[in-house]
């Protein structure tokens, strides 16, 4: 039986899907297996071995000696390059320099019979794509996207010559801090407990921890939707957010920052509400949307133009319809619903969603339509930026095309 008809919020006749304000929506009893387990030690769980920032002191090599007597040019010292390549990850990279120290090679000396020294061996580490370098004081230097791009991390010394009395210089060196951030399609973001990682497993390959507890997710897991034509859909399940995230509660920057790359966010929320905790109070799903628009827009205001689509999920509970068109008149009629809240809860902005659909990843309903409305929202959003370059294009053409006529 189906959740209901999915509800849109996207183009032509389209209900509009604006935030607003509303009363709480009814309680209902959840699941034995579904219940948050008071108190749980989870949250204290470490952030697994998954690792997405690393600090590295990093030296190029020393040049060679000069050769005084017959004007001979040391060899200049070697470079360390930072180069992006797929199937690569930081905890590789620590584990390959567990001193967390890479010196380049150093130039070779001038000699009779070679006067000029040969460059010295340049070291080239690699990294996953969507790495961002920077330096001890945390000021952004470079990044490397894809794979195959490569950033100058230190450069080597000049080998002895007669500007340098034919002394060798030492390498540049640095301390610097590598910060990983996912590159997916799309980005699953809700509160613990929303069922993201169920919602993962069922419409992927990936097969990530799913329990009963409030922090099942304390690490990015990543998955693949495999359409009939072959097309591939990459989503990040990112760990649960917490209020106070954008402050860096929790782990909050740890998580917020892997939202930076992804194409479009995909809104998880539990039709019953949340509560973290029996120490925080509890949240309708109306109030769960609110709080999480606004820790996206305390972190990063940009992050609410990404296109984004809201997934109500654990459709099969009681009283989850009724639930479901209470919310549906909250997010249709804000204005008549912000009065009865409180200013905390509510964002700045407002984030417009596409699509809004029901689902349940214990029964498998409104899934295959949640993919479809994936890779709808995917296609019109590269179509759309395709139509953005040819006009572009188109301009620069025309332009080129006047200035030739008045030359």
């Amino acid at each position: 039986m189906r959740a209901g008809p999915r509800l849109s919020a996207h183009g032509g006749g389209r209900q509009a899907a604006a935030l607003g304000r509303a009363g709480p929506l009814s309680r209902c009893a959840a699941r034995p297996e579904r219940s948050m387990v008071r108190g749980s030690g989870a949250a204290l769980r470490r952030y697994g071995t998954f690792i997405d920032d690393l600090r590295l002191y990093v030296r190029g090599g020393t040049g060679g000696m000069g050769y005084p007597r017959l004007g001979g040019e040391g060899g200049r010292g070697g470079d360390v390059y930072f180069v992006a390549q797929e199937r690569t990850t930081l905890k590789s990279v620590k584990n390959r320099y567990p001193q967390k120290r890479i010196v380049a090679g150093t130039g070779a000396n001038s000699s009779v019979r070679a006067l000029k020294g040969e460059k010295g061996k340049d070291c080239e580490v690699h990294v996953p794509p969507g790495i961002s370098i920077l330096d001890d004081d945390g000021k952004q230097i470079g990044e490397v996207n894809a794979a195959g791009e490569r950033f100058l991390a230190a450069r080597g010394g000049l080998g002895g010559s007669l500007a340098t009395n034919f002394l060798p210089c030492k390498g540049q060196k640095r301390i610097l801090h590598l910060g990983l951030k996912l590159i997916a399609d799309v980005g699953l973001v809700g509160f613990p407990n929303a069922g993201k990682s169920s919602l993962l497993s069922k419409i992927s390959h990936a097969k990530p921890e799913i329990a009963n507890y409030a922090f099942t997710t304390i690490q990015p897991e990543l998955g693949k939707i495999m359409y009939a034509d072959y097309k591939q859909i990459l989503v990040a399940d990112l760990p649960g957010l917490i209020e106070g995230a954008h402050a860096n509660k929790g782990m909050g920057h740890k998580f917020l920052k892997h939202i930076e790359r992804t194409k479009h966010l995909l809104l998880v929320v539990d039709i019953s509400g949340f509560q973290l905790s029996t120490k925080t109070p509890f949240r309708t799903a109306f109030e769960t949307i609110l709080l999480l628009t606004k820790e996206l827009e305390q972190y990063k205001e940009e992050l609410l133009t990404k296109p984004a689509l809201l997934v109500i999920n654990k459709m099969d509970l009681p009283c989850a319809k009724d639930n479901l068109n209470e919310l549906m008149k909250q997010l249709q009629n804000p204005q008549d619903a912000l009065r009865l809240l409180q200013e905390e809860v509510i964002p700045e902005n407002t984030l417009k969603f596409r699509d809004i659909i029901p689902i349940s990843t214990y029964t498998g309903e409104g899934i295959e339509e949640l993919k479809a409305c994936v890779r709808k929202s995917l296609d019109e959003e590269a179509e759309q930026e395709n139509e953005e370059y040819r006009k572009k294009k188109l301009l620069l053409l025309q332009t080129a095309g006047e200035q030739t006529r008045r030359g």
